[in-house]
């Protein structure tokens, strides 16, 4: 006897009728945000040439893509396991001519080798927006505040967004507080782990007092001004006020200036959206760079990614059953027309013996009218 026919791999499951239709849900919700706000939706293929999809943005980690050869070109190929990439490369070519700045979105599957610490899940829908041509200040704000109504109207709530500046440590080290090229990675490293001690030995040691900048934003970025003495950070920490002056009645702010975890391609500024009853990260921006269609040409660009699994769950789970309305065989069709179209859902009877409580229902058509089972 097969006993293992019918299980799935490790980090992927079926979403069953209640998540489901959760998922339809959120995702409606959020690219109706979207739109209202000119992002025009784009749908690209679930598998590119591993070459496109590794080389259009720096950071882009392909030993996170399941991988393999094209039999039809002899090519490798690879199953995406971010859309934002996919996004760059339509903005590029496809759309290289359309007028900037450019508004895409998008919603999809991702799927990648392994989960992320100790979140085995290896699939995940992903929503998300780009503006493409800018990677302003005003941008900025617009996108983040775009993210947070999106999430808003999908159901989320006791929302946060906790601020980064990728760039910290080469704009630092260039100058204000200068470090051999063989050690930025390492003092980047442990400044994103908090480690004091691993700092210092990694020849870090003016850079601990960017440890205390962290909190909530206010208090945090009057510190990061404080200790910016030398005015190497003045123009990003104008920018933080100014998005943070954008959004602050939308959601909590907090501020961790050296966090680098998930923002491997971003360029001056990122941000993480967390929200209450989910746990982990709701979703992730930033400002970044696309690669042109032309050698060497590249472009500013900010977006986010929405990962609202978690919060599906948690809307799925507090749902409250939908009316359904029972239709009996030999039912009046017109009848039963007339009530869907004032939004009944209907589910209707195909044998005699059919349970109308058994498959869910809470009404029953009678002599033309609902009447509750």
């Amino acid at each position: 006897m097969d006993t293992d026919r019918d299980l799935l791999p490790e980090g992927l499951e079926d979403r069953l009728p209640a998540s489901a239709a959760a998922a339809a849900r959120v995702t409606r919700a959020i690219m109706d945000v979207l739109d209202s706000h000119g992002y025009d939706r784009v749908q690209p293929p679930t598998i590119e040439f591993e070459k496109s999809m590794a080389s259009r943005m720096a950071g882009v980690q392909p030993r996170r893509m399941f991988r393999f050869v094209d039999p039809a070109s002899l090519r490798m190929m690879a199953l995406r396991s971010d859309m934002t990439v996919q996004i760059g490369r339509i903005a590029a070519t496809g759309l290289g001519g359309a007028a900037r700045p450019l508004r895409l979105c998008y919603a999809g599957q991702v799927i990648t080798i392994k989960g992320d610490g100790l979140d085995p899940t290896r699939e995940r829908l992903q929503l998300g927006a780009e503006l493409i041509g800018s990677d302003a200040v005003s941008a900025a704000g617009e996108v983040l505040a775009v993210a947070l109504e999106a999430l808003r109207a999908a159901g989320a709530t006791g929302l946060s967004v906790d601020f980064t500046l990728p760039d910290l440590v080469d704009t630092l080290a260039a100058k204000a507080l200068p470090l051999d090229a063989d050690k930025v990675e390492a003092v980047r490293r442990e400044l994103d782990a908090k480690d004091a001690g691993g700092l210092v030995a990694a020849g870090g040691e003016a850079y601990l007092p960017l440890l205390t900048a962290i909190g909530p934003f206010d208090a945090a970025i009057e510190r990061l001004a404080a200790i910016d003495a030398g005015g190497a950070l003045a123009s990003r920490i104008a920018a933080l006020r100014e998005i943070a002056g954008r959004v602050k009645s939308l959601a909590r702010l907090t501020l961790d200036p050296s966090e680098r975890h998930g923002f491997e391609y971003q360029s001056w500024f990122g941000f993480t959206i967390y929200a209450a009853d989910v746990s982990g990260a709701l979703g992730r921006g930033g400002s970044y760079t696309i690669l042109g269609a032309d050698a060497g040409a590249q472009e500013p660009a900010i977006g986010f990614s929405l990962y609202p699994d978690e919060l599906i769950d948690a809307l799925a789970a507090a749902d409250a059953p939908r009316d359904t309305l029972f239709l009996p065989l030999g039912h009046d069709a017109e009848a039963a027309a007339r009530l869907r179209a004032v939004g009944w859902r209907t589910v209707a009877a195909v044998c005699a013996d059919c349970d109308p409580a058994a498959l869910g229902c809470t009404h029953r058509l009678e002599n033309g009218e609902a009447v509750r089972v």
